[in-house]
């Protein structure tokens, strides 16, 4: 009994702090300043405000432009796009649910479809 108790409190460990550590990969986007990433490029008025590592559609349905990362800060990241800046949230409301080794790490403010075509579910 005690062998299965002391199992199961291993096993509530393990699963917790998988979940916290994929909260904490999905919603976030790592960029850097110079990296490149794919972007909305609808303008600041677009409330989906989405990144990706690849190439596709917003959730907002419009493709995504590559764009150059000009500027990092906390929470916010300037992107180069053609020849105008435009901010963008640095972690997501929503990210691409296709699990913890997903190309696609893509985050956005608005629900909607990821770049692979799997629904993007709503981070914590």
């Amino acid at each position: 009994m005690r062998k299965l108790i002391g199992f199961g409190f291993i096993l509530l460990l393990i699963l917790s702090l998988a979940a916290i550590g994929l909260a904490q990969l999905k919603s976030q986007s790592d960029v850097k300043v110079g990296e490149t990433r794919f972007v909305c490029a609808c303008g600041p008025e677009c409330p989906c405000n989405s990144i990706a590592k690849k190439a596709g559609n917003c959730t907002c349905g419009k493709p995504m432009v590559e764009a150059k990362a000009v500027k990092v800060e906390a929470g916010q990241a300037t992107f180069q796009i053609g020849d105008r800046q435009q901010v963008f949230k640095t972690v997501g409301k929503y990210a691409c649910a296709c699990g913890p080794d997903c190309p696609c790490q893509m985050i956005s403010q608005n629900p909607g479809k990821c770049t692979c075509g799997k629904d993007m579910k709503a981070v914590n």
